[in-house]
């Protein structure tokens, strides 16, 4: 942990946006963009999703089902730690320092 996150009481996840997904956070709309975001130790995936959606409201309508904004939309797969959501983490599964949300852009069609 950083001296910075240590000294307030907080962690560092790393959230990356990748292809179409990233002109939502102010991308290209190709490649990656990366963001640090710092939470509390206890925090959960859901957590950090939320804070950065709440800074970036065209990824808050698109990641949230806009019946429920408690529950993801379909459009966007969400991988914790090289693993789909769902698998080794659920939406409510705390977050640790370092650890990794990938938002990728689901492709429909053939």
């Amino acid at each position: 942990m950083d001296s910075a996150a240590a000294s307030n009481g907080t962690i560092t996840v790393h959230v990356d946006f990748i292809s179409w997904v990233n002109q939502f956070v102010g991308g290209p709309g190709t490649g990656t963009t990366e963001l640090h975001e710092r939470v509390r130790p206890g925090d959960t995936v859901r957590t950090v999703l939320k804070q950065v959606s709440e800074r970036y409201p065209t990824l808050k309508a698109s990641l949230w089902d806009a019946n429920d904004r408690s529950q993801l939309g379909s459009h966007i797969e969400i991988i914790v730690n090289d693993a789909i959501l769902g698998v080794s983490h659920e939406l409510d599964s705390t977050v640790q320092e370092g650890d990794r949300i990938i938002l990728a852009g689901q492709y429909i069609g053939g």
